[in-house]
């Protein structure tokens, strides 16, 4: 289930996204982006509609993911 960015407060909208990027693992790119960045740049793809918050009832639990992703899961 898709969870509209905007029906959760912004504390916990934050802590979401702080979460994810945390758990994101290894930087593979030139150089290292830093935490607000990459906060400020999952927000962003959240509010454009590149990037979901999904809702999994089997693990009671949120998750980002990018919205083609999401997508291409949901129709296959």
């Amino acid at each position: 289930m898709i969870i509209p960015p905007d029906k959760l407060s912004p504390e916990v909208l934050a802590a979401v996204i702080e979460e994810f990027v945390l758990r994101e693992g290894t930087e593979y790119g030139a150089a290292d982006i830093d935490l607000s960045t990459k906060i400020a740049q999952v927000k962003r793809q959240l509010a454009d509609g590149s990037a979901l918050l999904v809702y999994s009832e089997l693990y009671e639990s949120v998750n980002i993911m990018p919205a083609d992703q999401f997508n291409a899961d949901t129709h296959e």
